[in-house]
Parts: C-alpha cells; sequence; structure tokens
C-alpha cells in the first residue's frame, strides 16, 4: 500500500532502511525528547528498538524533501500488529501490561497499534491526518473490527495525572466484553478522583492529544493503568470499535478539510 500528497508518502516499511528510519524517529521523540529507555536501544546509532520490531508492520510517513541517506526522511510512524500474524505462543506487545483475555475471546479480528509519533516539525498540520488515512485503508483492507494499544502520559507521577486518569476510568470505560486490564507489578488502579469530584477541564487538559482524538473517534479505556518506568510513561490501553470509528473518523475529516472525503468514506 502506498499513498501520495504533496510531498508526502505513506506506505508500509518494506526494506532495513524504512525500519531503521522509523526507529531513529523513535529515538528521536521517545528517548531524546520524553526520556524512554529500554535493553535494545541503541544509543551509538540513535535507533529506539525492541524485540516485537521483527513482528509488526510499521507504517510510515516520509517527506521525500528530506535525506533518505541520513534516515531523516520518515517524520510520522504507526506500528501495527493484525492478530491473524500471530502464530502460536505469540503474544501482543500490550500483553507485558494488560490482560486482553477479554479481546482474545471476542472473536473479532483484532489490531495492535503502537509506537505512535510524529516529528515535533509536522505535529499541529497535516502529518496525521495522512497517517490515519492510510491506517484506515490498511484496516479495511484485513477486515479489522478492533483496534486497540497502549497509549501514554508522559511521566511516571500518578497523583499528576489523578484528574485525567479518573476521567477516562469513569467516562471512558470499555463494555466489559471488550475490558482489559492492567496486570503486573505496574499495574495501577485509575479511579483515584470519585466522580462527583472531577474536574473536566483539568482532566483535558492533562490528557494527551492523541488519547482525545481516539475518544472523539469512540474510543474507550481498559481497566487500570500501568507505570512504565523504562519507558518513563503510565500506560492507559485504548480499545476502538472500527465501525463505530469509521462514521466518526469520516465526520472529522470532513470538517478538517472543508468537506472532502476522507480514506473510509
Amino acid at each position: 500500500m502506498q499513498r501520495q500528497g504533496g510531498p508526502f508518502s505513506v506506505r508500509l516499511a518494506c526494506d532495513a532502511r524504512d525500519l531503521a528510519a522509523a526507529q531513529r524517529l523513535r529515538y528521536q521523540v521517545f528517548v531524546e525528547e520524553l526520556g524512554a529507555g529500554g535493553p535494545l536501544v541503541d544509543h551509538a546509532a540513535r535507533l529506539e528498538c525492541d524485540a516485537f520490531d521483527d513482528v509488526f508492520d510499521h507504517l510510515v510517513l516520509i517527506d521525500e524533501r528530506r535525506d533518505a541517506a541520513a534516515l531523516d526522511d520518515v517524520v510520522g510512524v504507526y506500528r501495527l500488529l493484525p492478530g491473524a500474524k500471530l502464530t502460536e505462543g505469540q503474544r501482543f506487545y500490550s500483553e507485558d501490561e494488560f490482560d486482553l483475555t477479554a479481546l482474545r475471546r471476542s472473536g473479532k479480528a483484532l489490531l495492535e497499534l503502537g509506537r505512535s509519533c510524529v516529528h515535533p516539525d509536522y505535529r499541529g498540520g497535516g502529518a496525521m491526518l495522512h497517517l490515519w488515512n492510510s491506517l484506515a485503508e490498511y484496516v479495511l483492507a484485513r477486515d479489522i473490527e478492533v483496534m486497540f494499544g497502549a497509549a501514554s502520559f508522559h511521566g511516571t507521577d500518578v497523583r499528576a495525572l489523578a484528574q485525567p486518569l479518573a476521567y477516562l476510568h469513569h467516562t471512558h470505560l470499555a463494555p466489559e466484553a471488550l475490558r482489559v486490564r492492567a496486570v503486573g507489578g505496574g499495574a495501577q488502579r485509575m479511579d483515584l478522583v470519585d466522580k462527583a469530584a472531577l474536574d473536566r477541564k483539568a482532566a483535558m487538559a492533562g490528557t494527551p492529544a492523541l488519547i482525545k482524538a481516539y475518544l472523539r473517534l469512540g474510543g474507550f479505556v481498559g481497566d487500570g493503568a500501568y507505570i512504565d518506568r523504562d519507558f518513563n510513561t503510565v500506560d492507559v490501553c485504548l480499545v476502538m470499535d472500527t465501525a463505530l470509528m469509521s462514521a466518526r473518523h469520516r465526520q472529522f475529516y470532513q470538517r478538517q478539510n472543508g468537506g472532502a472525503r476522507g480514506g473510509l468514506a
């Protein structure tokens, strides 16, 4: 798959160079900007890598004006794993933090999303729309019914995140049939503030833009968050029904583009 628009193109990484360019962007955003780490991070080469990279598909947004030889041309990335690609004994990346039993038992076609990031120079523009339109094509081509994945708040101080975490728990908890749960030593309750004491304005101000975008598209969150100290984040698991997302994505895209039809139209 490949989508072209002006100086931008979006495609699945097709070789080792594409993957390295995606890992370079991830290093710039997650390691240099946000302070993440991990056992397979290559600081010398400035590549953010992990053991799942060979299993996932990598959707990359490329600015053709930038230097491909220097691994500088990838300005946005999504990491994608359809459940159909898993073989016996393999697991999803999110299963380090969340119990996905509900999703696995649902019988629905699943897609795990992760490592989503955009170069700082391209935030607030059309970069994310390019990625989302291509993601929509990927989802439709594989008949994906449910998308899910960990989404992160920067930092590990849950007290500072009490309002946004509690707001998500009280207002956007996934239905029981799709409700994943945080597990392990990093698991953390999200209902840190009573529903009556929620400050919606403070909660929204403390919620990352990408999480808010998923919520506008009909996303839910699982039960509990996970404190990932290696990655310097507090993670929630977002779950999205693609049928609901399709209608809302179309409306969102039309608002952004003066009535133009989006990738899910």
